[in-house]
């Protein structure tokens, strides 16, 4: 499989512009409505429109393993990761509630989980390899693997568009992968090792005492520094994807909805590969794994929401999307000052 980095249009500025001056002539002083407002600018100029929308929205969530895990840098054993996907296939997850809640569809690719999953009409079976190799002996993944990981997020990104998806919001599932992700953030922000490692799901001061012995192990073991690098050698197949389909879903001109830790992890990469990526970006919520909003930072990323969330599986970007729905809908529904004073 052949993945090449897209060139990414410009946004529209004409189009800004013009939907700027429509919101500020809505019956509300210019300003009113804040943030709001500048959501519903960046989504025209995104897609090229004055009336913006943002209602079919998808969640591409990407699963996947580390071979980190061997080494004790999660709380949890990697058998888990298969047990939740098959939970979200099941529609049980936390992520599946707040999809039926909000009118988002979930779609699960399995970029590299431990096992083998049945099939289903949700899952696409894009499976690179069994989790990567342990970063903290080895590079992750190849060259070969990282660019078919890439280009596996690339496809889940054409097929949701060619299905008519508006939105495209990114996710993950894969136990270990907070790790993985304070590696990207350490070489890519870059940031001190110490201040990008966090708790992660579950873990007690011993866990996060040998969590950060093997993160330095890793970092110690290879000096890489460009972007594709930095990622084949840290890391994950899911965190791969998710970087190919935050470009994709660019290329494509649709706004990207990004959740947490790891899934910024996955746009801090596609930044560094195409800076231009983060003018399609939304950054759902600010998580409690303490070194995200150390990478939002990095990234002049401003969060919609901080509920003290650290879950993953897309459920910040979810919760998000009704926002973008609003700020759309005040764009294209809301009257015009004029159209007030008109009938005065």
């Amino acid at each position: 499989m052949i993945w090449s980095l897209p060139d990414l249009p410009p946004l529209d500025l004409d189009v800004a512009a013009e939907l700027r001056r429509i919101v500020d002539g809505k019956a509300k002083p210019p300003g009113a409505l804040g943030r709001l407002e500048d959501l519903a600018v960046q989504l025209g100029a995104i897609q090229g429109r004055v009336d913006p929308h943002a209602d079919r929205a998808v969640v591409l969530l990407f699963a996947g393993d580390h071979g980190l895990t061997e080494d004790g840098v999660s709380a949890y054993p990697r058998e888990v990761t298969a047990a939740m996907v098959r939970l979200i296939l099941d529609g049980r997850a936390s992520v599946s509630a707040l999809a039926r809640a909000t009118g988002a569809e979930v779609r699960v690719i399995d970029a590299g989980v431990a096992g083998a999953l049945p099939p289903h009409p949700m899952l696409q079976a894009s499976k690179v390899r069994e989790g990567t190799r342990n970063a903290a002996r080895e590079a992750a993944m190849t060259a070969e693997e990282c660019a078919q990981a890439l280009a596996c997020g690339a496809g889940a990104v054409h097929s949701a568009v060619a299905a008519g998806a508006e939105v495209i919001a990114l996710g993950e599932m894969g136990i270990g992968n907070t790790a993985a992700a304070s590696l990207l953030l350490h070489r890519l922000g870059p940031a001190p090792l110490a201040d990008c490692i966090g708790l992660g799901a579950g873990h007690d001061d011993a866990g996060l005492a040998r969590k950060q012995r093997v993160l330095a192990a890793a970092a110690e073991r290879c000096d890489a520094h460009e972007p594709f690098e930095v990622l084949r050698q840290f890391g994950g197949l899911e965190i791969a994807g998710m970087t190919g389909a935050a470009l994709a879903a660019a290329a494509a001109r649709r706004p990207v909805v990004v959740d947490g830790f790891i899934s910024t992890a996955a746009v801090l990469v596609a930044a560094r590969l195409q800076p231009r990526v983060l003018d399609y970006c939304f950054f759902g919520h600010s998580s409690a794994e303490r070194a995200h909003r150390l990478m939002l930072a990095q990234l002049s990323a401003q969060p919609l929401l901080d509920l003290g969330l650290r879950l993953g599986e897309g459920t910040g970007a979810v919760l998000a999307l009704p926002i973008l729905r609003a700020a759309a809908a005040m764009a294209r529904e809301t009257a015009s000052l004029a159209e007030v004073l008109g009938q005065a």
